[in-house]
């Protein structure tokens, strides 16, 4: 993948300071590690976002069966798993 785009960004020296040096004592260099951190960061926002889409689409299904008539009331619920802890 080329790496042509420049990001720059304003931070606090003292964190820009503990993260050359955490870098530096991993050999590692700091541009790695800060495309690692977003790859990681993408990565786990497109998974929330396709879980919150899955969520969704099960509350949505939950809701048109209840509107269909066929859900189950919670004292219903309640007293079924009752029976079956007795």
């Amino acid at each position: 993948m080329s790496k042509d785009a420049v990001f720059t960004m304003k931070l606090e020296p003292e964190l820009r300071a503990d993260f050359m040096a955490e870098t530096e004592a991993v050999h590692r260099p700091a541009s790695q590690v800060l495309r690692e951190l977003m790859r990681d960061f993408v990565q786990r926002q497109r998974e929330i976002r396709a879980h919150d889409a899955f969520l969704r689409a099960k509350v949505e299904v939950a809701r048109v069966s209840m509107r269909a008539g066929l859900g189950r009331s919670n004292e219903d619920v309640e007293a079924a798993f009752s029976k079956r802890r007795a």
